[in-house]
């Protein structure tokens, strides 16, 4: 086979660059669909993204999509990932064979400026104009063949989230990567500030030659900005969503885990009625049906919380959250790029963690880093329902809000308020300073599309079932045997879990949590937890259904309702607000800081004010009868 025949048949590499909110990631999902691999880069925490397509010739295309960034002069460990990669840099990858371009045709300003650093890199390349639809109908003039022939790059316009365009795209991309065509040689270096300033009056000379003004300007976007941008309406109606999130995860979710309890329930007495009493049944019953039943019941409550930041986030509003809390966050010593990684953790302190990227300076990027745990993660949910639907009577006030939903709300407000306050003695105590001004381009607002939401909300759902598999599942194995054996004695009085390893254990370790009102119970749930946060429910699931005689142990909010007292109670929602539960986010805090020290700073701080906080909790609650 000769070199040619070689080349066509090679899978070409493509990698997808581009300015954030470009809708990079809309193309990417168009151009892949499913057929998606979600990784690591190795040696560093920033996703990687690659998929594969094939073309109407029966080639493979393997396209790569880059972390967004503004210039090739990285400025966080995003933007470097990306411009390693642009320029074959990257360890373990290989270079691309043709670079698409993707940029918000609506908005070219900040784009040519990358454009014109990525013709100095030398590789084919390839201008996606998209959301052209939306600079058609705002009337934007773009005088394609004169930009093309500057660039000397072609341009394809497209529609990502209509999958217009996408077709001709591949075959551009196809052609190029196919033909032999030859990389020019790579002339871009880091910038002085004299070719910077010089770079953006060659942007600006392109934007005023080929990119006319639109003729209807995009009038809807300014009208609901300024309500939205509004610095008391705005955060009224921030608050509001918010708000509205948190009761939803109640109301919403509830038929749908009626039913997954449900079934859980009837698939335990199934079994329980099918096999002999014994270890065999205990560990089906007891292990697996009540353990990872426990922590499964919560995964609707979880969809609905994600669903709700799926949607802002594709509307466009999350930039304009972000907008509205730059003050109030670099009031507490936080820089405004930090509002995104902080809302992240609300799914989950891990990519929160790593979101931190994106801030360039590293003491407000460490920062962000010590405080993002505090953030409510979906992982806290099944424990704060779990108390809650115990505890918390499940009524309306006012007439129209949820009891229980509220004082969810609370709880994530309080996640919210300690994030600041840390924050703020971090600033002012250690590392003194002003705080960076926030910039950010702000996107238009777009309509979601609901192919990449739905298909987004099942890679979260896959995500946290596969978690339950990988981490909760053997981890409920191990406590159903440290709960089990050793057997009890011949002629013993005490409930047989009392002589078990996780009893034994539980009693010796009890005495340091007794002053905050836990319990043995609650003493062993607190060990396996620190694999993950939810593990805690599955603990407590497997270790009063090994316990229970008359219990049903798949009504677990009941069972506790009949051990604990509401002060225990109040005492472990307190505790589940400030404690690093979470092994994973410790060593993803040292991967990002390339020390042990921040984590342990992070354990030890967290863990001392999870402990106070319930101190004062459950000292409180008994002082007010109800312990």
């Amino acid at each position: 086979m000769n070199v040619a025949t070689d080349t066509l048949a090679a899978t070409a590499r493509v990698a997808l660059v581009g300015n954030p909110n470009s809708g990079k990631t809309a193309l990417f999902n168009a151009l892949t669909g499913s057929r998606q691999k979600v990784a690591n880069y190795a040696g560093v925490t920033v996703e990687r993204k690659e998929g594969q397509l094939k073309t109407s010739e029966g080639r493979t295309l393997s396209i790569l999509d880059l972390p967004g960034t503004y210039s090739l002069r990285a400025r966080s460990p995003d933007e470097e990932v990306t411009r390693d990669a642009v320029l074959g840099r990257l360890a373990g990858e290989q270079t691309p064979d043709v670079l698409v371009c993707v940029a918000d045709a609506t908005n070219l300003r900040l784009v040519l400026r990358l454009i014109l650093e990525l013709k100095a890199v030398g590789r084919p390349m390839v201008l996606a104009l998209n959301m052209y639809d939306i600079a058609q109908r705002q009337g934007l003039r773009i005088d394609l063949d004169g930009l093309q022939r500057e660039l000397g790059c072609p341009i394809v316009t497209t529609v990502a989230t209509r999958k217009r365009g996408i077709e001709e795209l591949v075959a551009k991309v196809d052609e190029i990567a196919h033909a032999g065509a030859l990389a020019g040689e790579n002339v871009w270096r880091e910038p002085t500030a004299a070719e910077i300033r010089q770079a953006h009056r060659e942007a600006q000379r392109l934007l005023k030659t080929y990119v006319r003004p639109p003729e209807r300007p995009d009038t809807m976007t300014a009208r609901i900005d300024a309500v939205l941008l509004h610095p008391l309406a705005g955060l009224t109606i921030l608050m509001g969503l918010l708000f509205l999130m948190f009761q939803a995860v109640f109301s919403w979710a509830a038929p749908a885990q009626d039913l997954i309890e449900t079934a859980f329930g009837a698939l335990g007495g199934l079994v329980a009625g099918a096999l002999p009493a014994g270890p065999l049944t205990s560990f089906l019953t007891d292990g697996v049906i009540s353990g990872v039943g426990s922590v499964l019941v919560f995964l609707p409550q979880i969809l609905v919380l994600f669903l709700f930041i799926l949607l802002l986030e594709d509307f466009g509003y999350m930039a304009r959250a972000a907008f509205l809390m730059d003050r109030i966050m670099g009031g507490a010593g936080l820089h405004g790029r930090a509002f995104i990684p902080l809302l992240s953790s609300f799914a989950c302190a891990i990519p929160g963690v790593m979101a931190t990227r994106v801030i360039d300076n590293k003491r407000d990027r460490l920062t962000t880093i010590l405080v993002a745990p505090l953030m409510t993660c979906s992982a806290r949910i099944p424990v704060y329902t779990l108390i809650i639907s115990a505890f918390i009577p499940d009524r309306s006030v006012a007439g129209f809000l949820n009891l229980q939903g509220l004082v969810m709300f609370g709880l994530y407000a309080a996640g919210i308020f300690s994030a600041l306050g840390i924050s703020f003695l971090t600033r002012r105590l250690f590392w003194r300073g002003a705080v960076e001004p926030f910039l950010m381009e702000l996107p238009t607002y777009k309509l979601p599309d609901p192919e990449n939401v739905l298909r987004n909300l099942y890679l979260r759902g896959k995500i946290f079932v596969e978690r339950a598999g990988r981490i909760i599942f053997p981890l409920t194995i191990l406590i159903w045997f440290l709960s089990t054996y050793p057997a009890a004695p011949a002629g013993a009085t005490e409930p047989a879990i009392d002589y078990s390893f996780a009893g034994q254990l539980g009693h010796a370790l009890q005495p340091l949590l007794a002053p905050i009102g836990f319990n043995w119970q609650m003493t062993v749930a607190l060990i396996p937890g620190f694999a993950a946060r939810e593990v805690a429910v599955a603990a407590l699931g497997t270790v009063y259904a090994v316990a229970a005689t008359d219990s049903d142990p798949g009504m677990l909010a009941t069972t506790l309702a009949n051990h604990w007292s509401i002060a225990t109670g109040l005492s472990f929602l307190a505790w589940y607000i400030f404690a690093p539960q979470c092994i994973s986010t410790l060593g993803v805090v040292k991967r990002e800081t390339n020390s042990w020290r921040w984590p342990i700073v992070m354990l030890v701080y967290m863990t001392a004010m999870a402990y106070l906080a319930s101190l004062v909790v459950y000292r409180a609650a008994v002082a007010a009868g109800l312990g």
